[in-house]
Parts: structure tokens; sequence; C-alpha cells
């Protein structure tokens, strides 16, 4: 029916395969609904990282936004001026400019203004371009290299290309990249090692710090936790970075070829046995052993205690979370749950968990939050017990809802315990209340 919101059940999207996905899981194949999980796409005042607040990552830089005026009201309305208000400039463009490309030829003398005008000289000045400039073909390499000799300081690109964001160098993977274009060649030490991926901190308590540190690592950096840029240039001394967001691997390859520093990769899962497997394989590469036996149990008995207390329980799992949704949704079932409706972007990365749920839990539909059809969703009947994700409590509005969706990152055994610990609670609380 025209009207009927678009889903389809994992069965019958694993017997399609991944080359034959339906165009209304695709955004590329139809206009795209400003659904509640794109909230999290706005920067830098909504929450999460957009390619502007992920810019400003490096200690002590600044922002040029080169932009028409819509775009530069979008970066300024919910700017807390506290946080970032020092550090965004505008360098505007007018109709002319769009057709011509002479806003080009200002960018230079914008930069250096900028500069002169802040009491402290800062570390490096972003320049964020957004579709306009992709439409002229800009070369932004060579027009931030122009800037920079002529105003003295390192000048950076951030592509804003919502764009390019089916292609094959998306905004918030080439953003990675640009962060740690400044770091130079020094001397590597053992004792010294990079996490890579997230522009916040992971969880103070994640194990993965215990492990390094028991691994006789002594520095663990991460961009997020560097004050100073002395302390970010430090990072270039790693023995290695830890991969632990896709989105880091192209950067990751980058620092490879130039500073000659490795890479190994981990996910964030919530398979039980898949993060043991995870830590193996780490151990594996680097010769050594790991006994992360008291991690192990301590989330084994997190998802004990909810799912005695709690059996069978009904979820729904949106996208707008700290977790990949398809494979959450396969550990929920996976740990004795039902998972009645997933709403995330199908790609061939997690259609390997679409197609385990589809042997084990065929019937779950799958929903896509970037789809016109999500208009006429109906959120009078919800049905679920519990939601995890801010989107899925809004298509669920009487469920319990852990939002699941923190700055500061959830990992392996201590990200897998506390969200058990916060779905038990959660219904917990409900419980008391005589919902």
């Amino acid at each position: 029916m025209k009207n009927e919101v678009y889903s389809i059940t994992a069965a019958e999207l694993a017997q399609r395969g991944k080359e034959n996905v339906p165009d209304e899981l695709q955004s590329s194949r139809h206009l795209i609904y400003s659904s509640p999980a794109t909230l999290s796409f706005n920067s830098p005042g909504a929450q999460g990282f957009g390619v502007k607040r992920a810019g400003l990552s490096i200690p002590g830089s600044v922002m040029l936004l080169v932009a028409p005026g819509c775009c530069g009201r979008n970066t300024m309305m919910p700017v807390d001026p506290g946080e970032f208000g020092s550090k965004f400039f505008y360098l505007l463009q007018d109709d002319t400019d769009i057709v011509t490309g002479r806003h080009l030829n200002k960018i230079s003398k914008a930069v250096k203004e900028v500069v002169d005008s802040l009491e402290e000289k800062p570390s490096a000045v972003m320049i964020c371009i957004t579709c306009v400039d992709a439409l002229l073909g800009t070369d932004m390499e060579r027009v931030c290299k122009k800037a920079s000799d002529y105003a003295g300081v390192p000048v950076l690109p951030c592509y804003m290309y919502a764009l390019t964001r089916e292609g094959r160098v998306p905004p918030m993977v080439a953003v990675q990249k640009t962060i740690y274009s400044l770091l130079e060649k020094t001397d590597r030490k053992r004792d010294a090692v990079n996490l890579l991926g997230e522009f916040a901190p992971f969880a103070d308590d994640c194990e993965l710090y215990e492990i390094l540190k028991d691994l006789g690592i002594r520095k663990v950096r991460e961009i997020s936790r560097c004050q100073t840029f002395d302390e970010y240039r430090q990072m270039a001394e790693a023995n290695f970075n830890i991969v632990l967001n896709p989105e880091s691997r192209l950067a990751a390859g980058d620092l490879k070829k130039r500073l000659n520093i490795p890479a190994l990769e981990m996910t964030r899962v919530y398979q039980i046995d898949k993060i043991r497997k995870q830590y193996e394989l780490f151990a594996a590469a680097l010769h050594v052993t790991i006994d992360d036996e008291k991690w192990y149990r301590e989330a084994e008995a997190a998802v004990r205690d909810f799912t005695e207390c709690y059996p069978d329980t009904e979820f729904v799992v949106g996208e707008w979370l700290n977790a990949d949704p398809f494979e959450l949704s396969l550990a929920l079932i996976r740990y004795g749950h039902r998972v009645s409706e997933i709403y995330g972007t199908v790609t061939g990365t997690n259609f390997v968990y679409i197609r385990k749920i589809a042997a084990l839990s065929p019937d779950t539909r799958i929903y896509t939050n970037l789809s016109p059809t999500m208009l006429n969703y109906n959120i009078t009947g919800s049905g679920a017990a519990c939601s995890i994700g801010k989107d899925a409590a809004y298509y669920h509005p009487d469920s319990v809802n852990v939002a699941w969706n923190e700055e500061n990152k959830p990992f392996g055994y201590r990200g897998l315990a506390k969200l058990f610990q916060e779905l038990k609670s959660a219904m917990d609380r409900t419980e008391r209340s005589g919902r």
C-alpha cells in the first residue's frame, strides 16, 4: 500500500542477499526522511559528533566554515558559546560565489584574519566546506596549502559533503584522516599505543586500559584525552594503533604509510563469546597471553541477572546508540530474548548479522530510519517491553527505554555488563512504579 511504512523480515532480507538489498533500505535511492536518528548527525550543538565538531578534535584548533548562509546558521544557532563559540569563524558565500567560485580567492585572507584576531596563535585552522564546493569540484588540498603559506599556520580541509556519504570516503571517514595528518615521524616507543576511532574517550572503567597496562603499555593515548598540542604530537610515538571503529581504517592506513605505525583492529560487539575471541586474536597478534576471566564472569553475571529477572523480553533496537543495531539484536536473541523490530542502515558489513538473525528469529522486522515511509509509522501501540536507542523510544514511547548513547564510549566486557545493568535498572524502576 502506498501509505504503509516499509519494512522487511530478516528472513526475507537474508534470502535476497546483500547484493539485492531493496531500494527502500538504501538512502541513495530515494529522498531522505529526517527521522529522530538524524538528530545525532547535527553538530556542533546537538548530541554526537559531526564533521564540524570532530574537526576541532586537534587541541588548540579553530574552524573557518566556508558555506552559504543557511549552513552558517545551522552551525551558529545551536552552538554553546562557552564550549564552541570562540572556535568558529564564518566566510559566507553569496549567489555569485556559488556560481563563479570567486570565494576561493578570499579564503587565504580570511584565514589570516582569523589567526591575527586571536590572542593565541591556533595550532591549526580547519576549513569546513559544504556540498557547494563538492559540486564546484574545488581542490581543497591546494586551497589549504595556499592559505597555510599565507597565514603561517597549518590549514586542513574538513569535508561536510552529504553527497559523499554513500561513497568510498564518507565525511566522517575523511575527517578521521585529517585530524591525525599533523602528526610527524619520530622515534616510536614500545610502551605507547593509540586508540583510534572515536572523538570522545572510552569509558574509564573499560577493561582494555587495564589489559594494555598488564602488557607493559604505559602510555595509552586518545585524541579526545589530549589537552595540548604537544600531547597530540606525542601520538606519533605509538608502537602501534588500535582501530576501534571502522571509520578510522583510512586514518590508520595513512599513519602506517607516513609514520610506519602498524595497526590492529577490534570491534565493539555484545556477544560475549565474540568479545573473548577478539581478545584471543589480539593476544595472538602480539604474541602474549591475556587473562580476561574476571571481566568475562562480570559480564556473564550481568546478562544472567537480567535474563533471570526478565526472561524472554521483547526488544526493539534503534541505531542511535553505541552499537551496531544488528549485532546487538543478534546478541539479545542469543541470550534468550526476542527482537521484534530493528531500525538500522543495512550494509555489507552487518549483513552477516542479518543472516544469523534470520536463522534464529526470521520474523524480526527491519526498518530504515531514512525511508520517507517512516512518516507513516504507527507509534500509538507499542507492544515491545523494552527499547534501546532514542530513535527506538520515539517509535515505541510506552516501552522501557535505555538510550545507550553516552559520549564516553562503552567497549568489551564492561560495555556489555553496563548495558545489561542499565536494562535491569530501567525495568526494575518500571516494575516498582506499577506500570
